[in-house]
């Protein structure tokens, strides 16, 4: 089934400018699509007299100005040497072409990017059973019909094509009667006459400019005559505009489809895209990662050189057997959603796609001939090439057309298209890592964030505090009488900066650790507290394995293994001397946990 749309732009610069879709089905399935609008237009097919600007040599190819803007390429692998009075093996673009001379060249590839429009000097001319070749002197045949049509089409070829011309015969044509392929050969011959007599006026005028001999008409009426044939069950159209061309072309060349042809009035009612659901499944092949309906994923990639695509297996798991079969499985499913994808996107070029690696040489075989036969019903020119020895499969596609992705989007302003932002200065990484939006918290923080903490960064400067004043030592005081369901716990930790914050999670193990040192330690050991702290002693002093309380002088001279043998007493210092409290006392409750690790348990004597 096709379907096809005229709708006027929402968005500006065009805004209120008119545009036509044409969406082509298959059982439901949105398998092609086509857009054209007066400012998209496609150029293929475009026939000019056109001025060649330069020649290069070392490339064998010119620049031709073709009236469009950007100079077309022309390669010469597409002069017509014959036209050129050159013949023989040795051959060269520069000995057919100089600059300032008029060519007779029709475009065969859009413009894409950077790339001007490729050209060609083998000029055909289509029409809706056969291609109608100036100057060819054989005939081919599609492969696709049947060998007994294909017969019967080559004995009728042979009365009805003029000696100085080829014709290529389409699908289309199977069944169709002698009589009308003739009036197409006859129609395209005087086509081609009139062409050709305008190239031989204009050259003789010798103007100096390009000038357009022959356009192509209009996408709608293009995808009609190649596309629209006994094998639709219908053409719905919504739009005067649409619905006028289409009438008058099929009454014109096939007035056997009028029957066929169905007018769809929306009124207040949803438009005929809606009603078959194709903006849902246009809006699905934006999308760089597609769903399989098992549950793997396509991850589709474009690049200037080739187009990439991933298989994943995603959310497929196999129903039973082993994972070569359930690699299997998601494999051949993905085969004929890439070429789907191809299809609707209008991918062309080469194509490389990176199946899930598969053991048995059978199952590769498998996935594809799998892919060959759903390309098989692709209509444009393909070719699968051998598979690398890295596991990647090659395909190359002509494009039709504009492409989907073309068609929708435009070049972001901010990164030209590259997908990053560049900066003048390094960017640091790291804090981009741990910012809120790269980073989720958890626990206490992300309960702060929802209480209506600010998405700012704010830098926590920890206030000098006093002795006895330090947030950690205050919570600890006040550890005994918390409960979990206390209303004013969380307004309190709301009113700690981060590094208090970080200190008061860790009351718990700070209490755990106070109390294993308290069991260790005996009750005339207990600590004066105006008394200074001392370092740990060396490794063979039992005042090591106390850190936390200093020994009479008296009782460590008596006591043995205090001191070295030759060691002299150490002699007591009166309490006048002793030193202020250090200034860092609010940091005792991490000198005292490494000091508890690293003392051991009691030393005997």
């Amino acid at each position: 089934m096709m379907v096809v749309r005229d709708k006027t732009r929402s968005e500006p610069p065009h805004e209120g400018a008119r545009y036509t879709q044409i969406a082509v089905l298959e059982d439901g399935v949105l398998v092609e699509h086509f857009v054209t609008s007066a400012a998209s237009a496609s150029l293929v097919g475009n026939i000019y007299l056109g001025v060649v600007q330069n020649v290069l040599p070392s490339m064998e190819a010119a620049f031709v100005d073709i009236g469009r803007g950007r100079n077309g390429v022309l390669y010469a692998g597409e002069v017509n040497w014959d036209a050129a009075g050159l013949g023989g093996s040795n051959r060269k673009i520069e000995q057919a072409l100089k600059s300032g001379d008029y060519v007779l060249v029709q475009v065969s590839k859009d413009p894409v990017g950077h790339k001007g429009a490729r050209l060609t000097t083998q000029i055909s001319l289509a029409g809706r059973y056969l291609v109608y070749v100036p100057g060819a002197s054989s005939t081919g045949i599609s492969r696709k019909l049947p060998d007994t049509e294909r017969q019967r089409l080559k004995e009728i070829l042979r009365d009805i094509v003029p000696a100085d011309a080829g014709v290529i015969i389409r699908t289309a044509s199977e069944g169709v009667r002698e009589e009308d392929i003739r009036a197409d050969v006859q129609r395209l011959q005087e086509q081609w006459q009139g062409i050709e007599q305008s190239a031989t006026d204009l050259t003789s005028k010798a103007s100096g400019a390009a000038v357009a001999l022959y356009e192509e008409p209009d996408v709608l009426v293009k995808v009609v005559r190649d596309l629209f044939n006994e094998d639709f069950s219908k053409l719905i159209i919504e739009g005067d505009a649409a619905w006028d061309t289409i009438d008058d072309y099929v009454k014109t060349v096939a007035p056997d489809l009028l029957s066929r042809i169905e007018r769809y009035e929306s009124g207040e009612g949803p438009d005929v895209f809606a009603v078959h659901r194709i903006d849902e499944q246009l809006a699905k092949a934006l999308d760089r990662k597609v769903w399989l309906p098992s549950g793997g994923t396509l991850v589709i990639d474009r690049t200037e050189a080739m187009t990439v695509v991933d298989v994943n297996t995603g959310k497929f798991t196999g129903a039973g057997g082993n994972l070569e079969e359930t690699v299997t499985r998601n494999n051949l499913e993905a085969a004929e959603e890439i070429v789907r994808q191809l299809r609707l996107r209008d991918v062309g070029g080469i194509v490389v796609i990176d199946f899930i690696d598969m053991v048995l040489e059978s199952n590769r075989d498998l996935v594809l001939r799998r892919l060959t036969e759903a390309l098989g019903r692709d209509r444009t020119r393909h070719q699968v090439s051998e598979v690398t020895s890295l596991g990647l499969v090659q395909l190359t596609r002509k494009k039709l057309g504009t492409g989907l992705i073309e068609a929708f989007s435009s070049t972001c302003t901010h990164c030209a298209g590259r997908g990053i932002v560049l900066h003048v200065d390094p960017v640091d990484n790291a804090s981009n890592a741990s910012s809120p939006a790269k980073k989720a918290e958890t626990g206490r923080r992300a309960k702060r964030s929802r209480k209506g903490k600010t998405d700012d960064v704010v830098v926590a400067r920890t206030p000098s505090h006093p002795q006895g004043e330090h947030p950690m030592f205050k919570a600890m005081a006040a550890a005994n009488g918390h409960h979990e369901d206390d209303e004013d716990a969380d307004v309190n930790e709301d009113a700690l900066d981060d590094d208090a914050l970080d200190e008061v999670e860790e009351v718990e193990e700070v209490e755990e650790i106070v109390e294993t040192i308290q069991s260790a330690e005996t009750p005339d050991n207990a600590p004066d507290q105006d008394e200074p702290e001392h370092e740990p002693a060396s490794a063979g002093s039992n005042a090591a394995s106390e850190p936390w309380a200093e020994r009479a002088p008296e009782a460590a001279a008596t006591e043995p293994g205090t001191a070295e043998p030759d060691a002299p007493a150490a002699t007591p210092e009166p309490a006048a001397a002793a030193p202020e409290p250090a200034a860092a006392a609010p940091t005792r409750p991490r000198r005292r946990r490494s000091a508890a690790r690293a003392a051991g348990p009691p030393v005997e004597h």
